[in-house]
């Protein structure tokens, strides 16, 4: 199997949404711009949500308008996505150069009404539109399915229900599914035991783990998905955010950590953990608050892996 991993960086969307400060375009694109030049090749650049319900998101539109108008201060080799939620707001990314959006479900009827407002099979019908117009137009679709481990309304997950919605999105044009522990509850034997359950059914190489270190779980359940052959995993810098919908579901698993353990693995992530780390600061200046991360709290010691 592969030693390269792809990092999803999802820091400027579903970090920032969940912090209590909104920051400003500038802001918002300077971040972006350090996330790049850190050696992240996937970056979720915004979302195309009611600022009623999702005010940190506000002018997304226009940051990514930004972006693409100076593309040529940003590597040629990163991936830009945007969370587009449904028809109205594919609409609005329509109008941007944004080449690949991401739709996000659940795997629970109570978390899908909290979440967004809808039955799983109305999320399904919703989401078809959403894909028949990215693909008219050319974009990408990315799969998002939150609390695949346990829910914080309903508790245990059918792991057979988890499944069926991974090979409904695959069946509808999803490049990509995203499985994510939204409250930080799954441990590794679980992780194992479904990922060996789910590669009976689908390519493993069209799945990504989203896990949150709620509970301090987060690295042992990526240590499990790389075992499985898991290649792809989402995180967010310094550990910024959670989801705003899930009674204790915060804890994005740090890029700074994920990054530190698998180049110690002996992985390939492309990124410059130092350089990466340099953001800390004033990320921390501009939310608030002290990030998450471990990493960026103990430094890198001096004997250590440096492997991109």
């Amino acid at each position: 199997m592969s030693n390269v991993i792809s990092i999803v960086e999802v820091g400027a969307r579903d970090g920032l949404q969940n912090e209590s400060r909104t920051l400003s375009q500038e802001a918002r694109f300077e971040f972006i711009k350090h996330l790049a030049a850190s050696g992240l090749k996937r970056i979720e650049a915004g979302a195309f949500v009611s600022p009623q319900w999702v005010p940190q998101m506000i002018g997304s539109r226009e940051l990514i308008l930004e972006i693409f108008s100076r593309r040529s201060e940003f590597p040629k080799n990163v991936q830009f996505s945007a969370l587009v939620p449904n028809v109205r707001g594919m609409n609005d990314a329509l109008t941007t150069p944004i080449p690949e959006i991401a739709i996000f479900g659940a795997c629970t009827e109570s978390f899908s009404k909290k979440n967004i407002n809808c039955s799983i099979a109305e999320s399904l019908e919703r989401f078809r539109e959403v894909i028949a117009l990215a693909k008219k137009n050319k974009r990408k679709v990315r799969g998002y399915l939150s609390v695949a481990f346990g829910c914080p309304y309903e508790g245990k997950v059918s792991e057979a229900r988890v499944i069926e919605l991974v090979q409904a999105y695959l069946k509808m044009g999803v490049y990509e599914v995203s499985i994510g522990d939204t409250i930080g509850v799954a441990n590794p034997k679980q992780v194992s035991a479904f990922l060996l359950r789910l590669k009976r059914r689908v390519p493993i190489k069209k799945v990504a783990l989203h896990m949150h270190d709620t509970r301090g779980t987060a690295l042992a359940n990526v240590v499990a998905g790389l075992e499985k052959g898991v290649r792809v995993f989402d995180s967010s810098f310094g550990g910024l955010g959670g989801c705003p919908y899930a009674p204790g579901g915060s804890g994005n698993l740090a890029t700074d950590d994920l990054v530190y353990m698998v180049h110690g693995m002996g992985y390939k992530t492309g990124v410059d953990l130092e350089k990466l780390l340099t953001y800390t600061k004033t990320m921390q200046d501009r939310i608030g608050r002290q990030l998450p991360s471990r990493t960026a709290e103990a430094g890198i010691p001096r004997v250590r892996p440096l492997a991109k």
